[in-house]
């Protein structure tokens, strides 16, 4: 047995089944056929203080391919409910994940903990695709290889970018056979997340009249993530207003690197402000606000520009679950904080992509001008912002990337002026802007080349892929084909709630 498997046996939600079982149902996973090793996150290993060999050992890929359970191990699958596209669903839950365990891991770069939290931090591992729970609605429970890898790289990149998000320790493919529209192999990932818990988790028991149960999820959550809050008077209330503080900011962050969830339902949205559930989602290639990654969405609710506000919205819908803890004033004070924080997060970021030091208030118009000018011109979001930290004003290469060579000149005319009023030298704001502005996201192409790779059973691509994304603002001399404009034929991709 590894030392892994170990450590998971000896802390399995201990706190969390002493609540009842109403929060979860135990479950057991189905076998894959034939699993096989697709890729293992040997930086995460490390992270989680796993020893990256122990991924590769037969005992791992029993456990992440569903077959092996000790008496020690055993699996839950959380229940939950949640608004899906703003109407209310009632209950939905995991029904194709299954919990296998806590992790204590003791992080030294948290230092908002004493060294005694610290110690007891724990992270959930997740086993997704290991068959049906009691919350799966008549389906297989499982996941394909195609919509596994797009998770896998995509969580790994999203921390590569610096932005709150589950990970991914391993991915398997197998030979059983997971009908779709098509038959495709069943495939598992292993998720981590210092929590699974979403909106929705509140919103089921509110909506079932049981104050109890929200209260007991509240008290789980602030036990196991905010333990400094646990004998605060109003504990509830900043982890309420914690959640909306670090949504603002993820949400920021996602619109400063054009991405697009795709699927923001209340049941996608994590307490802790991680991005959580990675069905349909999106890089922007060419910048386009009015960009709907998800075939499923008719309507456009969650389009790129809607993300912002409709991170509010589903706060809204948290705070209504919250009412039995949480006065009416506090709720609306904690809400009211979600625009200013979201600006000046978002304002910010987009200052330091430009190579400024700091945010002024006359730097909104030439952010907005900016953004006028990317759409209008077609312009690819990552590519220009990466080119841009060769900018001055005897290098203007990226003006080629304009139609409209006069707009650009104007706003580059203003942009200059502002770069002016800064001390610092041109070589150290190229320095600055490269940490910041990528070369590489997971482009729906590149993960498309991976996919069909690897289901000719070439793993190659996915780990190439994974390598890059987790610095994607380095050079990557191996994979500088994925650094340019994405092919033609990568416009007629498109990806859904099925993805």
């Amino acid at each position: 047995m590894t030392l892994f498997i170990d450590r998971l046996q000896h802390s399995f939600f201990d706190q969390f089944r002493g609540q009842g079982d109403q929060h979860f149902s135990p479950v057991m996973p189905s076998r894959l056929d034939d699993p096989v090793m697709v890729s293992s996150n040997a930086l995460l290993a490390e992270e989680l203080g796993i020893d990256p060999a122990e991924l590769n050992s037969p005992e791992l890929l029993e456990l992440m391919g569903g077959s092996f359970m000790t008496a020690n191990i055993k699996p839950i699958a959380l229940v939950y409910s949640g608004h899906q596209f703003g109407v209310w669903a009632g209950q939905l839950g995991d029904g194709r994940a299954m919990t296998l365990g806590e992790l204590p891991v003791l992080d030294p770069k948290d230092n908002s903990l004493s060294e005694k939290d610290r110690k007891h931090q724990l992270w959930d591992i997740q086993l997704k695709g290991a068959g049906p729970t009691p919350y799966s609605r008549f389906a297989d429970g499982r996941a394909v290889l195609r919509s596994s890898i797009r998770e896998y790289l995509c969580s790994e990149a999203m921390h590569g970018l610096g932005i709150a998000t589950t990970r991914a320790l391993c991915l398997l493919d197998s030979k059983t056979q997971v009908y779709r529209e098509e038959i495709e192999s069943g495939a598992t990932v292993c998720r981590v997340a210092k929590s699974h818990i979403r909106f929705g988790s509140f919103e089921h028991f509110h909506y079932r009249n049981q104050p109890e149960a929200v209260k007991a999820m509240a008290d789980y959550v602030i036990e196991r993530n905010f333990p400094q809050w646990a004998d605060a008077d109003n504990k509830y209330f900043l982890m309420f207003e914690n959640c909306v503080f670090k949504t603002a900011r993820m949400i920021a962050q996602w619109q400063s690197v054009g991405f697009n969830h795709g699927v923001m339902n209340t049941d996608n949205m994590s307490i802790i402000g991680d991005t959580i559930d990675y069905g349909p989602f999106g890089f922007l290639d060419a910048y386009d606000p009015e960009h709907i990654c998800n075939h499923s969405d008719n309507q456009g609710r969650y389009s790129f520009k809607n993300q912002p506000s409709i991170g509010l919205w589903n706060l809204n819908a948290l705070a209504t679950s919250l009412t039995s803890l949480i006065s009416n004033e506090e709720l609306i004070d904690a809400l009211k904080q979600y625009e200013p924080e979201y600006l000046k997060q978002y304002r910010q970021i987009m200052a330091e992509k430009l190579g400024l030091e700091e945010y002024q208030p006359e730097d909104e118009s030439l952010i907005n001008q900016l953004m006028e000018l990317l759409q209008r011109n077609n312009v690819d979001y990552t590519i220009f912002f990466r080119s841009l930290s060769q900018y001055s004003e005897a290098n203007q290469r990226v003006r080629d990337q304009f139609i409209d060579r006069d707009g650009f000149d104007q706003w580059a005319q203003n942009y200059s002026a502002r770069l002016a009023k800064q001390s610092i030298s041109d070589a150290s704001r190229q320095q600055k802007m490269n940490a910041i502005n990528p070369k590489y996201v997971l482009r729906n192409y590149m993960a498309q080349a991976a996919i069909e790779a690897a289901q000719q059973g070439d793993y190659r691509e996915v780990n190439l892929l994974l390598n890059v994304l987790q610095s994607p603002c380095d050079e990557h001399p191996e994979a500088e084909k994925y650094a340019g404009l994405p092919p033609d034929w990568a416009e007629k991709l498109s990806v859904s709630c099925s993805s």
